[in-house]
């Protein structure tokens, strides 16, 4: 069931628009890319300034990136949009919830809103439940 999946655009557009924006945030995580922090400075952050439990951190950052190439490549897209899902409802209620559900467009608020995680959130479970389509390393084992 994890690696089943129709040869549609479907799941080809929502895996690739869901990993190619999670990328560069996993890529910060992992490797401090894109002016991020790298690996051993996010983990403290995660641990020390929001007080998450390290496996907790771990997994952001294993989601964020190792998931995110998953979607790309469409391998286990189905087990990867679900822990999407479980990230960023975990993100909303731990950091957004309180700021509303408008970003913060013209800096007017004190932080984001929830309205880009519930478009991921959307597109994740469009994920889950139509597979990797198009193009996807599950169609190949499937086929």
């Amino acid at each position: 069931m994890i690696f089943k999946t129709d040869n549609d655009w479907t799941g080809l557009i929502t895996r690739l628009t869901i990993g190619l924006v999670m990328f560069p945030h996993g890529a910060q995580k992992v490797f401090g890319w894109f002016d991020g922090p790298g690996f051993s400075k996010e983990m403290g952050f995660f641990t020390e300034t929001l007080h998450l439990p390290w496996l907790i951190a771990l997994l952001v950052i294993i989601i964020e990136f190792f998931g995110a190439v998953s979607l790309i490549i469409g391998f286990a897209s189905r087990l990867w949009s679900m822990a999407v899902v479980m990230l960023f409802i975990g993100i909303i209620f731990t950091e957004h919830l309180q700021n509303g559900f408008f970003m913060n467009w013209f800096g007017s608020q004190k932080g984001e809103g929830y309205e880009y995680h519930l478009l991921i959130i959307g597109l994740s479970i469009a994920t889950f439940i139509n597979g990797s389509g198009k193009f996807s390393i599950d169609k190949q084992i499937t086929t």
